[in-house]
């Protein structure tokens, strides 16, 4: 009997120790936006320990980290990849320069604030639902998590661990649980914080963020997965009492159910996380992960003596290769939005494969077309989904096509008399090709303008557009550099302009463009050449008509329109100007008949501007403009000053009349330092140095030429506090012109010193 009792001990003891060994770990995951990146040091933690996880369940922040942890990543590179510049940009809703396509820009204007509208709905379907553009985002999703589902049959229980998330679906008021499909799109429905990006639909039910009614779903482990022990990591609350004027807060409360945190078995453990870091502070995930990590630190003894099972770390690594090895590599060999065949759009397949040719998409060239097409004006917003081939995956785009009409509301606002407003309307239409109609406005008493043109792009992996436009201009300058609400004396020089024609764009690469143009010009200019004029006096007047030629090559990875801080930029643009002059002396003029001259002449201009040394607090550019003219002279002093080539690379140039910088040929080089002393606040000194090579001179009879410049170099100086607001800069300049009569200049302003171009000038 003691033999037996013996025996029975010994199986008791061997069926004990055969169920530690086969003891299996779920890990639950809370949300709680950037606070939830501290996961990955609790991660990080256990697998320091060895302690085992055999299935992941997450919301929101959770969902990302632990989708992350699914598809084979350890928690290092998890960690390396949101500390990395490429996940900043991702929360901020940002591009790199490298991914921006110029050539699917539109045109720089003077707005500030840009909103759209359908033709069905103003209001109901105008109102944006999300503050960043997940473009970055969605396509990094779909590149790592995508690939690897998609490799894996969509099977969420094949993946490295296996998975499950969970979305809001507030139509029904209910938690929506992911098992299969699209794990990028799943993971992304999971992560939609209301107004922060765009909801999304699956399987035509829309979609927001899990932690809207499941922020710890630990029932979702217990219910899938039955595992013997529960690890949570939870860094989530039950919304407090908020402040009535906290938005966000208020949201949240209207839209959210609180959710159980505790677990419904004694065989677990919850780890809180202690971050101070706020829901959208993805700039401090560093800390947050080293928060979970210290925090996980407390409870390893006791999981240890709870969990008996480890496992190896060099067994995790070899795992975890095999498991990566099996994962097609992202090649696409077609492309398809066959979601909705009534939106089935024939542009998008066209601008990223040429599929006469059989091409299969390399990651490189994927990644350079996808935002490529992304660039374009008739997009909205684009989910991107892979579906695996034999060992290549077709790309599903899920295409929102932007708004039909959008406005433009904007101009620039200072304490000088240059007051200029500006609106914009565009009618935009996408289909087998991408057109948009637009329609512009600028007015004030300084500066206004009219300007219509169309755009036609026909879609191609190397895209062309064709564009008829016509343009109306009017510069109203004052003998004056009045600041605030000083009167200013009459109008001394007044420039009309009218011209049409057409342009042909064409991209050299993402950075990149070349322009041809051709248009047919006339341009009035009134003015008087004395100072000494009165209201009776009648103004001199000069009408030059004719056709102008360009050929512009630009490149532009700057990171603002205006008031720069990094990136490169540079301009080399070719035109030959032919046209008639006569010119019509007035009351005050030296000259009495009317002068007609046939002009024509070549002009050839070089900008550059280059951010050489770019840190987070201090910038340092260098910026210089060349040009070279062989115009011939006009009538008179001022007409032919009129005609000449300005320099302009301070904006505030532009809203002056200052002889002193203009001549057929000419360098400028100076230097933007800028220091940026807190977050979207600039202190910036811009200095330059003017030297022309040839000069306009008038003699004492009258009489004008050219002739080489010696002693005639000039400076300008500007120096302003900047701060770059979501809608538009708001800044205080002091800016410096040596040679006027009132060297200094001080204005404070709000938005862009942005006008229409020029039609030759």
């Amino acid at each position: 009997m003691k033999i037996n009792s013996t025996i029975f001990y010994l199986l008791f003891l061997l069926i004990t120790q055969s169920t530690l060994a086969q003891q299996r770990i779920g890990l639950v995951l809370s949300g709680g936006g950037a606070a939830g990146i501290a996961h990955i040091g609790v991660l990080k933690a256990l697998e320091e320990r060895g302690i085992p996880i055999d299935y992941i369940t997450g919301t929101s922040a959770g969902a990302l980290v632990g989708s992350l942890y699914a598809c084979g990543y350890s928690p290092e590179e998890i960690e390396q990849y949101v500390l990395s510049e490429e996940f900043q940009l991702m929360t901020s809703g940002k591009l790199n320069a490298d991914k921006q396509f110029l050539f699917r820009k539109e045109d720089i204007n003077a707005n500030v604030l840009s909103f759209s509208f359908s033709r069905d709905s103003i209001l109901k379907k105008s109102i944006p639902l999300n503050l960043v553009t997940p473009s970055l985002l969605d396509y990094e999703m779909m590149r790592i998590m995508g690939t690897t589902s998609s490799s894996k049959a969509n099977d969420f229980n094949q993946l490295f661990v296996p998975f499950r998330c969970v979305a809001s679906d507030i139509v029904n008021k209910k938690s929506v649980v992911f098992s299969k499909g699209n794990l990028n799109e799943a993971v992304r429905a999971s992560m939609t914080y209301p107004l922060y990006v765009n909801p999304i639909k699956i399987d035509n039910v829309i979609l927001f963020d899990g932690g809207l009614y499941n922020n710890f779903p630990v029932d979702v482990m217990y219910r899938d997965f039955h595992p013997d022990f529960i690890i949570g990591s939870k860094v989530a609350d039950n919304p407090k009492a908020i402040n009535e004027r906290d938005f966000f807060g208020i949201i949240n409360e209207m839209m959210t159910t609180p959710t159980n945190f505790n677990l419904p078995c004694n065989e677990g453990i919850v780890i809180e996380p202690k971050c101070d870091v706020g829901t959208f502070d993805f700039d401090k995930v560093k800390q947050a992960i080293q928060d979970g990590y210290n925090s996980a630190q407390k409870y390893l003894d006791s999981l240890e003596k709870i969990i008996n099972r480890k496992i190896d770390k060099e067994e995790l690594l070899a795992k975890r290769a095999i498991f990566r090895n099996e994962i097609a590599p992202l090649n696409v060999s077609s492309i398809s939005n066959n979601y909705n065949r009534k939106r089935d759009i024939a542009y998008a397949r066209k601008s990223l494969i040429r599929s006469r040719k059989n091409e299969v998409l390399s990651p490189e060239k994927l990644e350079k077309r996808y935002f490529r097409l992304y660039a374009t004006s008739q997009i909205e917003y684009i989910l991107p989904t892979l579906q695996k081939k034999d060992s290549t995956f077709n790309l599903d785009l899920k295409i929102t096509k932007a708004k039909d009409f959008k406005v433009d509301v904007g101009g620039h606002f200072s304490s000088r008399a240059v007051n200029t407003g500006y609106l914009g309307l565009t009618f935009r239409s996408l289909g087998k090709v991408a057109s948009s109609i637009h329609a512009e406005s600028y007015f004030g008493k300084f500066y206004g303008s009219a300007k219509a043109d169309f755009n036609l792009e026909i879609p191609s992996v190397y895209p062309i557009s064709v564009s008829g436009y016509f343009t109306l201009n009017r510069w109203d300058y004052f003998r004056s550099f009045a600041t605030f609400f000083e009167d200013v004396k009459p109008s001394f020089l007044i420039q009309n302009e009218v011209y049409g024609g057409i342009k042909i764009k064409m991209p050299v690469g993402n950075n990149s463009k070349l322009t041809f143009d051709a248009r047919y010009f006339g341009i009035e200019d009134d003015y008087y050449q004395t100072q000494s004029f009165t209201s009776k006096d009648t103004a001199d007047y000069t009408i030059f008509s004719g056709s102008t030629y360009s050929f512009e090559f630009l490149k532009n990875s700057l990171n603002r329109k205006q008031f720069s801080s990094s990136g490169h930029y540079f301009l080399f643009k070719a035109r030959y100007v032919n046209g008639y002059e006569n010119t019509y002396p007035g009351s005050t003029s030296i000259l009495k008949d009317t002068i007609s001259k046939q002009h024509s002449w070549l002009s050839l201009q070089t900008e550059l501007q280059s951010f050489v040394l770019d840190y987070d607090f201090f910038h340092l550019g260098i910026h210089a403009k060349g040009v070279y003219n062989t115009q011939s002279l006009f009538a008179n002093y001022t007409a032919s000053l009129l005609s000449l080539p300005s320099f302009n690379l301070v904006p505030d140039a532009e809203t002056y009349f200052l002889p002193e910088y203009r001549s057929p040929q000419f360098i400028s080089v100076g230097l933007n330092f800028i220091f940026s002393i807190y977050k979207n606040i600039d202190i910036r000194a811009d200095g330059y140095v003017y030297q022309p090579i040839i000069l306009l001179t008038q003699n004492t009879d009258g009489t004008i030429g050219f002739e080489r410049s010696v002693n005639s170099t000039s400076y300008l100086l500007s120096s302003s506090l900047i701060y770059h607001s979501p809608v538009g800069p708001l800044r205080a300049t002091i800016n410096y012109f040596p040679k006027q009569a009132t060297p200094l200049a001080f204005q404070i302003s709000y938005g862009y010193v942005i006008f229409n171009e020029r039609a030759i000038r």
